[in-house]
């Protein structure tokens, strides 16, 4: 691993989307890393409380916003017909919301202040896309019809945070990261491409820039790093913006995957400095705890006269930066 030492580095973990792949090995491994704030960014199952609830216990400072998986058999009547338990009786939307408590920052904000930061929510249970959907679910969930309604709801959030310093979450990633399939909210299932983001969650990014806050880092998933259409390419996971925010999707999908030699689980280690995110990786970890693979997604740029300096003492603290297509 690119080697960074700073008591003043913030360490985040950013897990994508599980899919029922969690248990405790894995909060074994973050105290390992040292993490000092997990980022879950949904779909933990299909509405799978033992996951949720296992999250929910992780003993680290964490935040996390609700899939469309996590709303699986109540967001539609598809899946309502499709539903295994009595949906009449059962309320498993509810009782999600209810195990994550304040950790689920859907419409919502969570303060850090020991951190110095404050995490705010996009609109939770996103299946992505330029066209509302799901009407009656928002509106009796949390009585939105629109994505103007839900931009004023993120950006109200993001004006109650403590912070000036804001991380945004979110299951779907905002408009605008391009309409390749390959790009971070690209879709990649028939009719190929287009922008698959969503738009309240732009808007409400800039808006909240707007208000003076700075936005170093914004994390996401429900696009799979793995495209539907070809075996050849992944997603483009990472994208960054002219006022410096990373635009990080985490999903790489399925997060452990099994070996003769054991089991192998990824996450997204974002390292956070001074409102700047200084490095972005995909790291792969072994039974040993031990990361057995990274892919340096990012690296902050270093002026000239200070990457030479840095080069002749620590050649390892600045690194060539690295923007990778994947």
């Amino acid at each position: 691993m690119v080697k960074i030492a700073s008591e003043s580095i913030i360490k985040i973990a950013v897990v994508g989307d599980v899919h029922d792949q969690w248990d405790a090995e894995d909060e074994l491994i973050l105290q390992h890393l040292g993490i000092d704030l997990v980022l879950f960014v949904g779909d933990f199952g299909n509405e799978s409380l033992s996951v949720v609830s296992a999250i929910a216990s992780l003993s680290l400072p964490k935040a996390a916003v609700l899939g469309n998986h996590d709303a699986w058999y109540t967001a539609t009547d598809w899946g309502r017909k499709k539903c295994p338990y009595d949906c009449t009786v059962e309320d498993r939307v509810q009782q999600q919301l209810d195990l994550l408590g304040e950790a689920h920052v859907g419409y919502g904000k969570l303060d850090f202040p020991d951190l110095r930061l404050t995490v705010v929510g996009a609109r939770p249970f996103s299946w992505g896309g330029s066209e509302w959907k799901y009407t009656e679910f928002y509106r009796q969930r949390y009585g939105i019809t629109s994505f103007a309604e839900s931009i004023r709801r993120i950006v109200e959030a993001a004006r109650q945070a403590a912070s000036d310093t804001v991380i945004f979450i979110g299951h779907c990633g905002p408009l605008g990261l391009g309409d390749r399939p390959e790009d971070p909210c690209g879709r990649d299932w028939q009719p190929l491409g287009g922008d698959h983001g969503d738009p309240d969650f732009a808007d409400a990014i800039a808006q909240t820039r707007q208000l003076g806050k700075t936005i170093p880092l914004v994390t996401f998933g429900h696009m799979h790093h793995s495209l539907r259409h070809t075996k050849h390419l992944l997603r483009t996971p990472l994208a960054t913006s002219p006022e410096g925010t990373v635009y990080l999707n985490a999903a790489s999908v399925p997060r452990i995957i099994f070996t003769e030699d054991g089991w192998r689980r990824n996450f997204s280690l974002v390292y956070l400095q001074h409102q700047t995110v200084l490095q972005a990786s995909l790291v792969w970890v072994d039974q040993t705890y031990a990361v057995i693979s990274e892919q340096v997604l990012y690296h902050q740029p270093v002026p000239e006269p200070e990457r030479d300096r840095a080069t002749k003492t620590h050649p390892s603290t600045y690194p060539p930066i690295h923007l990778l297509s994947n």
